[in-house]
């Protein structure tokens, strides 16, 4: 993918279709209960309206999860050796991790992506990109070229095309994505590194220090460039972060569901955003994780979350745990009776 052809998809991304959002909110006016008694349900179900049209049918769901190594993990800043990613993704595709057990619990389809995890292993029913095994370490230089960002962006939109889904839930998995994570909430919130730099796999307070000092050296070294997103990518990101920043582009231009899972899908939300603002309007955030950085990226998006159980794994656990209010959302909207169905007195109230 070149940037030319990068800019003619964001072109094709809209925003919500605000009136399908308002013929939901009327037709939940119309049902059995008090205007708005179900809180943010309702609002939940006028955002899904907004992005899938109205009326809404129930929902299939698609995690995607991208996992990938980097190679600032050399500088101590998570709790596990970057053999775990290369561990966790065999875990993965033997459905004993914690993404696979809930994806079956909730009834999505999960997609494992191997997007540069650093190993010769050939999984089943793992697709594997073949970029480049992992990051560069970027406290020393730019952690990927523009042409393998481009590529793993690429990747990403070209997956959503052939998925059957109407919601997509992100995941992801990779020894020291938080800290690439961190780097790209700095550059494009302007922060300082502490403020987005937390304990991510259960790093103490050096190890903090550490991933902030990490963070700092590649902003300095590398100086990316905000307006440039993708250069930002380049320089600072992963290529699991790429990739999903990919899927949401793709997700949103195909006018499906994106629900967000926590910080690390969150800082590929939000490049995904720095490319195409509309895209914001395809975006669910399903929990809010305990990484302060998180906070701050969903406050930029202007997305409020559904949950927020200390959820810290991340592994899209928090998007799955999600998908439930989702499907109830629009179960509300689809099947419950409306005060003239049901012989019942509108009181208006």
């Amino acid at each position: 993918m070149t940037d030319r052809e990068l800019a003619a998809l964001v072109a094709r991304i809209a925003p919500a279709d605000r009136a399908a959002c308002e013929a939901a909110r009327t037709a939940l006016d119309a049902k059995t209960k008090p205007r708005g008694s179900l809180g943010r349900l309702e609002e939940l179900a006028c955002r899904i309206a907004g992005i899938r049209g109205f009326p809404i049918e129930l929902l299939d769901v698609t995690a995607v999860l991208a996992a990938a190594d980097h190679g600032v993990a050399v500088s101590g800043v998570s709790a596990y050796p970057p053999a775990v990613t290369r561990q966790m993704l065999h875990n993965l595709a033997g459905g004993g991790a914690a993404a696979a057990v809930l994806a079956r619990a909730v009834g999505a389809e999960l997609v494992i992506v191997d997007a540069g995890v650093d190993s010769d292993d050939e999984l089943e029913n793992i697709r594997r990109l073949g970029i480049t095994r992992g990051t560069r370490d970027m406290t020393a230089g730019p952690a990927l070229t523009r042409a393998e960002a481009l590529a793993a962006v690429a990747a990403g939109i070209g997956l959503v095309g052939e998925l059957d889904a109407d919601v997509v839930t992100l995941a992801e998995l990779g020894i020291g994505n938080t800290t690439a994570a961190a780097a790209l909430a700095a550059a494009f919130l302007g922060v300082d590194p502490s403020a987005v730099c937390g304990r991510g796999t259960g790093i103490d307070d050096e190890g903090v220090a550490r991933k902030c000092a990490a963070v700092e050296q590649a902003l300095e070294i590398n100086r990316p460039d905000p307006a440039d997103p993708v250069g930002v990518l380049a320089a600072i990101g992963g290529l699991e972060l790429a990739f999903l920043a990919g899927v949401v582009l793709g997700a949103a231009a195909e006018r499906r569901v994106v629900v967000l899972d926590g910080f690390v899908t969150g800082a590929a939300a939000l490049t995904a955003a720095r490319l195409a603002p509309a895209a914001v309007e395809a975006m669910v955030a399903a929990h809010l994780s305990p990484e302060p950085g998180h906070r701050l990226v969903l406050a930029e998006l202007g997305l409020e979350p559904l949950l927020d159980l200390g959820l810290r794994l991340g592994e899209g656990t928090g998007a799955l745990l999600a998908v439930p209010l989702l499907r109830a959302a629009v179960a509300v909207l689809a099947e419950m009776a409306t005060f003239e169905e049901a012989g019942v007195t509108d009181a208006g109230g």
